[in-house]
């Protein structure tokens, strides 16, 4: 990897990361719907002229039925579930939970296309549900409401749930549109997430005019942490390939627990730090950056 793609991958971890923080002030005041709506609305503005400008276009024909799926599984739905989230969870804990989505991806391969699930993977996944618990525990054990507790699992399992839709939608976009390249990918899919969101949108509408604040955050959501991480995204892929792009995931909570608190005050506790570690020490065994055991030398009778 040269200096430069090692400084790309960093950068596009600390923008990834900071969208946690976006949602987390925008997301209170347009409302989770609306505000993801205008992310991918804008996204899209920023993402077609490069379709056509790289003429990709034409490899969106006949997709687009497989496209709206994917816009659904991989970004309205899940986009709507972190704007969820986010109300009541920190940008920090958001992003730590967002990275249990290789260990939902090896589950659906496993049930889907009947992959094989090593030891590893195995172990990898009980570690990443132990690292959950301890994220959980921490916010519940301090909760002094009998029954707020519900206040905090809901937003979990929606951030969980978000982490499930991804995975679904990188199975079914591997088996069914791998031969699309990633530009056209994204395009038609926030092209799609956009049709899909922006009238349900008109229903939650904020009875307020939003902040200046929110209305930033919003845009550079939708350019910065949609539009040009992607475009990163992609010059990763070619460059180092999907496996070596995909070592953002491990970067991607540290900048979200550090741009959570220097900007939002969010106080970064002992149960995050080791529930965080347990699940990236989870993705690392799921993914194969780290192996238990060796395998033994073969010997002949």
């Amino acid at each position: 990897m040269k200096t430069t793609q090692g400084l790309e991958l960093i950068l596009l971890a600390a923008i990834w990361g900071s969208s946690f923080m976006f949602m987390r002030i925008g997301s209170p005041e347009f409302g989770p719907v609306l505000f993801m709506a205008m992310r991918t609305l804008i996204a899209s503005l920023l993402l077609l002229p490069l379709l056509f400008l790289y003429r990709q276009q034409s490899a969106l024909r006949g997709q687009w039925p497989k496209l709206f799926l994917v816009g659904s599984l991989n970004t309205a739905i899940p986009f709507v579930l972190f704007g969820y989230a986010t109300l009541t969870l920190s940008a920090g804990l958001t992003s730590i939970l967002n990275t249990t989505t290789p260990m939902f991806g090896v589950v659906v391969a496993y049930l889907w296309f009947k992959d094989k699930l090593s030891m590893n993977a195995v172990f990898g996944i009980l570690l990443g549900c132990l690292g959950v618990y301890l994220l959980m525990y921490d916010k519940i054990a301090v909760t002094p409401v009998p029954g707020e507790e519900s206040n905090i699992l809901l937003p979990v399992l929606a951030v969980m749930g978000a982490a499930l839709c991804y995975a679904i939608s990188a199975n079914f976009t591997k088996r069914y549109l791998s031969h699309i390249k990633p530009l056209a990918q994204a395009s038609g899919s926030q092209v799609a997430a956009t049709v899909l969101l922006a009238p349900v949108s008109v229903f939650f509408l904020p009875q307020a005019v939003p902040s200046p604040l929110a209305i930033t955050s919003v845009v550079l959501l939708g350019t910065v942490c949609t539009g040009i991480a992607y475009i990163i995204f992609f010059r990763l892929i070619a460059a180092l390939g999907p496996a070596n792009a995909m070592s953002v995931t491990y970067l991607i909570p540290v900048f979200g627990v550090f741009w959570g608190a220097v900007f939002l005050n969010e106080v970064v506790t002992a149960s995050m730090l080791l529930g965080g570690g347990c699940i990236l020490t989870g993705v690392a065994l799921i993914t194969g950056v780290i192996k238990l055991g060796r395998k033994k030398a073969a010997t002949g009778l």
